[in-house]
């Protein structure tokens, strides 16, 4: 994994419905919230730790950073959370590898905290979570709005949108009607696992409903972090190359789901559909594949019949 991958400054927009307008601020400030505890720390530090250095939800910690008090709640509508510095400068002269090992598993560890606390939270509800992955330009958006616009006449859906910059993609969701969050990461690489608890505690999706994650376009770094999803889902698209398992194994071994986007191409470009397939199921042998293209449909029913069945056993298992 990436040592400096959370650097630069996260923040979640509070403008959750379709269509509605969201703005954002940086603010270090206790943000209490309904994982029954109070953060209190200064979100914007440059030192070589995890930006926030506690662990599981149930219980509030003070980092000792100066911090402001804004008078208010966690997050309201057209507000947003900064989540940090992070690790920036970890790869720094003098630093030697066995403190960039030992930041690593600092790290994993706090977030693993992080996602079975998210985890817990969304299985009680019985809430289906899907984290989609994948390089940028596979067409991950495309396909998320086509999946949006056939599920929704039969499931409550909500999206969390992560990308560095922009709101556009959760503007694309919201336009759809179904809600949807927007996680701007800075410079950040990837989605983690506290990310997700705010975003959560914002957008607040409905028992039973299905809850796509949309992470940042990265096949390295978001692979090392669980976000407290039920599954990670690995889109790959027919113009980026069959052998892109091989080359970044960590993500295809750690989804249970790849979706092969874009067949529509296929006549015009040349890739290999059966080369890709071995390459990936040499990489994780108990990966499902499934060909699909956004933009005809190809491949979608069987993809919706897929969540469904894991969407069941979801609901089925919640207590």
């Amino acid at each position: 994994m990436c040592t400096v991958c959370g650097c630069g400054t996260a923040t979640v927009e509070a403008g959750t419905g379709a269509g509605g307008e969201a703005q954002g601020h940086e603010h270090p400030h206790e943000h209490p919230h309904d994982h029954s505890h109070a953060h209190d720390h200064d979100h914007s530090h440059d030192d070589d730790h995890y930006p926030h250095d506690h662990a599981d939800h149930g219980h509030s910690h003070d980092h000792g950073h100066h911090h402001a008090d804004h008078g208010h709640d966690h997050v309201h509508r057209g507000e947003a959370i900064d989540f940090g510095a992070g690790l920036a400068g970890v790869h720094v002269a003098g630093l030697d590898q066995h403190r960039i090992v030992r930041i690593e598993r600092d790290i994993l560890s706090k977030n693993a905290a992080f996602a079975r606390a998210n985890r817990a939270r969304l299985t009680a509800r019985g809430i289906f979570t899907l984290n989609l992955v994948s390089s940028p330009g596979s067409g991950k958006t495309s396909l998320l709005v086509r999946t949006i616009l056939d599920l929704k006449p039969r499931f409550p859906l909500a999206v969390i949108e992560g990308d560095q910059q922009t709101s556009n993609d959760a503007e694309r969701i919201r336009a759809t009607g179904v809600p949807a969050l927007q996680v701007n990461t800075g410079k950040g690489c990837h989605l983690d696992a506290h990310m997700v608890g705010h975003a959560l505690d914002t957008l607040d999706p409905r028992p039973a409903s299905l809850l796509f994650i949309e992470n940042v376009g990265n096949l390295v770094c978001p692979a090392a972090f669980d976000l407290g999803e039920t599954h990670k889902v690995v889109v790959l698209s027919v113009t980026e190359g069959e052998d892109k398992p091989l080359k970044y194994p960590d993500m295809f071994a750690a989804a249970d789901l790849m979706l092969l986007n874009k067949s529509d191409l296929l006549p015009y470009v040349d890739f290999d559909v059966t080369a890709c397939m071995a390459n990936a199921l040499r990489v994780n042998p108990r990966l499902q594949i499934l060909t699909v293209s956004a933009r005809t449909g190809e491949g979608l029913q069987a993809f919706y019949a897929w969540i469904e069945a894991h969407a069941a056993k979801a609901v089925a298992s919640t207590p």
